[in-house]
């Protein structure tokens, strides 16, 4: 990817094959100043801010979408107008050799199969967060992009955050000392989706089959404000990963990132329930996960408000040290509370404020604002995609594909914890938690919160996960072959992730 002209053809004759595959590849580093050509992969929601930080962009062209929703999908081309190509099934927006690169927002249980496509077809991607459904899919994202010479991005934007890198750097350089344990927290008012008494029919201008996609095509159970298919499929295991898969996995990336983790944590153990309401769904609203790095990362969900009283106010709800959705770094001599995806400030260990990083706006005409609040001149987290899709050089990707997979596979091993644990007393998990000081002082303040909300545990068990052994080298679970039947899941064809990229 790096040779020059002269050295490219020298090679020619035995690399004809090789720069066939490549020729575009070729031409974008040839021509830096030619456009890139994105085709938006789902819009309904996130990907509609992918779109706007895309068409401000100079140096890029969104030349398709492509959307299983026809009602989506016309208003959008309607929209932007000039011609631009749409698209219900991805398997013919790839064969468009006039698309450089994808963009996608789809729900997560497509997320590893379009990015793999995307790699095969020779198309640079942007996939949101999480990066996977499952571990053994984000691990072939990376060999697909390695494979195939890809530059892939995960939607993990807060890399992307000057103030963010600044305040990880401060810690580094050891201004607080060590780092103590690394928190992430999730407190987002989520109210009951509701209850339905069987299979909802899906309305006709949605393609199904290839929504379900690599899940298996079951008729969905839920009707809520989003209807019977959208958004909603964050809270069932055949299709999306909890609030900690939502939320959290800008979080625990933050968190990893601060403690300098290069690989999936060996332990990780689990504490929660969908508790509060009755409803259709099935992940939990209130959980507590320990990942057992050297320097432990600590990761909390509440879906509940503060109290009961505070529904009818907006949903406030509680916080730790400022950061309801959020990191808290806690260190030797002080902690960096994270608030946002841009902004990191530093106290000392009585809790005064020393300092803050942040990003700021450079006085720029062509600077972008992203959906996000990430401001700079090149778009942002997209931005540093669109540059790296230039120079051809992954390193210089903030959130690369690997970076996403990590942070993703702490989401999945959490959340394996939780499915095979089993319903508990308080008394038994207080028991279980006794040695681990942080998963005993989170569960008693989960238990206030909970209370605060009327809900009475001793009555509606709480899940006490099972504790897994996790070996980052094989990314397997050790002696355990239940968890490892969901480091994957049952692919349903033609809609497969495949063992060999």
């Amino acid at each position: 990817m790096n040779l020059t002209r002269r050295d490219f053809l020298k090679t020619a004759a035995v690399g004809a094959a090789a720069f066939s595959f490549n020729a575009r590849t070729w031409s974008q580093v040839a021509g830096a100043n030619s456009d890139i050509r994105v085709a938006q992969i789902g819009f309904r929601s996130q990907g509609a801010g992918h779109i706007s930080t895309l068409s401000k962009m100079k140096g890029v062209r969104l030349v398709a979408l492509c959307d299983v929703d026809q009602h989506v999908l016309e208003a959008k081309a309607k929209e932007l107008g000039n011609g631009i190509q749409t698209y219900t099934d991805i398997r013919k927006l790839l064969e468009n050799k006039d698309v450089d690169a994808v963009s996608i927002a789809v729900p997560n249980h497509w997320h590893a199969l379009a990015t793999v496509w995307a790699c095969q077809a020779g198309k640079d991607v942007y996939v949101e967060k999480p990066a996977c459904h499952n571990i053994f899919e984000g691990r072939k994202m990376v060999e697909a992009a390695r494979k195939y010479k890809r530059i892939v991005q995960c939607g993990t934007q807060c890399r992307s955050s000057v103030g963010l890198q600044e305040a990880v750097q401060f810690v580094r350089d050891g201004h607080l000392g060590k780092i103590v344990i690394a928190r992430g927290f999730c407190y987002k008012g989520r109210k009951s989706i509701g209850l339905v008494d069987g299979p909802q029919k899906v309305p006709d201008f949605i393609d199904y089959d290839i929504w379900c996609g690599p899940a298996q095509n079951e008729p969905p159970r839920r009707n809520g404000s989003f209807g019977p298919v959208h958004y909603d499929w964050h809270w069932f295991w055949n299709y999306g990963n909890g609030d900690f898969g939502n939320q959290g996995p800008h979080q625990v990336d933050i968190g990893r990132w601060f403690l300098g983790e290069d690989a999936i944590a060996p332990f990780s153990l689990a504490v929660g329930g969908r508790l509060g309401y009755k409803d259709s769904a099935e992940t939990p609203n209130t959980l507590i996960v320990y990942h057992g790095y050297k320097t432990p990362l600590l990761f909390e969900v509440r879906g509940l408000p503060k109290d009961k009283a505070s529904q009818a106010d907006g949903w406030k709800m509680d916080n730790y040290k400022g950061a309801g959705v959020g990191n808290v770094i806690e260190c030797e001599n002080g902690y960096v509370v994270v608030p946002s995806y841009t902004e990191a400030i530093i106290h000392d260990k009585d809790g005064k404020e020393i300092t803050r990083f942040n990003d700021k706006k450079k006085d720029k005409a062509d600077d972008v604002k992203t959906p996000t609040g990430l401001a700079a001149e090149s778009g942002g987290h997209h931005g540093n995609w669109i540059a790296a899709v230039r120079s051809r050089n992954p390193k210089t990707l903030h959130a690369e594909i690997l970076e996403g997979h990590l942070s993703a596979g702490l989401v999945h091993t959490g959340n394996i914890s939780y499915r095979l644990g089993a319903q508990k007393a308080p008394g038994e998990i207080k028991q279980a938690l006794a040695d681990n000081k942080s998963l005993a002082e989170a569960f008693d303040r989960m238990a206030g919160h909970l209370d605060a909300n009327g809900v009475d545990i001793a009555k509606d068990n709480v899940q006490l996960g099972m504790p897994l052994k996790f070996d980052p080298q094989t990314e397997r679970f050790v002696d355990n072959p239940q968890a490892n039947e969901l480091v994957t899941r049952k692919y349903r064809q033609p809609f497969v992730v495949p063992a060999e990229v």
